[in-house]
This record gives C-alpha cells, sequence and structure tokens, in this order.
C-alpha cells in the first residue's frame, strides 16, 4: 500500500524506475516517502503484482473501523492494508482475506481527529459540562 499523497513507490513499481515525488504530504507518516530505496523498490517488484494506493480518508475509516468494531488502535500505516482490501472489497467478496495488523503508535490528537469527528468530540464536550 500507498498513500496517495505520497506515491513514489507505486509510481516507481508502474514506471520500473526509481521515481521521487515533490512532497509526501500524508498524515499517515508512516507511508510519507519522497524518494524510494532502489533495494526496497527490487524487493516490492519481486513479490508484489502490484500496488494500491489509500488516502487519507480511507485510511482514517480504516483506523475507525479497527477501533469501534475490535478495539484495536492502529496508526496510519498500519491501517493501510485495511484500507486498502475495503477498496478493493468487490474483488475480494467471498474470498477469505488476511491482514496484518501493524503499528499503534498514532499521536493522540491524530487518532482522536481521525477517529471521532469533530462534532462528535463537541457534543461530548457539551455533555459533560
Amino acid at each position: 500500500m500507498q498513500s496517495t499523497e505520497a506515491p513514489s513507490y507505486a509510481l516507481s513499481f508502474a514506471a520500473g524506475t526509481l521515481v521521487s515525488t515533490e512532497s509526501s504530504d500524508t498524515r499517515a507518516d508512516g507511508m510519507a516517502t519522497r524518494i524510494p530505496d532502489a533495494d526496497a523498490l527490487d524487493i516490492i517488484r519481486k513479490g508484489a503484482s502490484r500496488i494500491l494506493q489509500v488516502s487519507d480518508d480511507e485510511v482514517a475509516a480504516a483506523i475507525r473501523a479497527y477501533w469501534t468494531d475490535t478495539h484495536n488502535l492502529a496508526e496510519g500505516a498500519g491501517a493501510a492494508s485495511l484500507a486498502a482490501a475495503l477498496q478493493d472489497k468487490a474483488k475480494l467478496r467471498g474470498k477469505r482475506v488476511g491482514l496484518i495488523l501493524t503499528g499503534g503508535n498514532i499521536d493522540y490528537e491524530l487518532f482522536r481527529s481521525w477517529v471521532m469527528p469533530e462534532a462528535a468530540v463537541s457534543a461530548a464536550r457539551r455533555a459533560l459540562a
């Protein structure tokens, strides 16, 4: 998986050569890569058939799903595989899919903003006041 906001590896995979980008402006900082590593790209090309790109909104939905459905904490890069599976759910329907959840190292404010929309935070604060 690769962030749509930091697509250097996805672009490199498609081009068959290293492609750098000018920015890596994603809130999923574990996927914020501007300049791909040649050795890493070689390994990816040997074992992967494609690289899916996921948006920050899709990553946020995956983080919310992990938290609300399974009570597991995931950082952006850790939730990217679920975001990609949800993006590809029509192809995956009826198949067994295994995802590895990694990375619970997420900043609290980022987690709160992704899991709980501001309207819900405001309502909770009013209820506690």
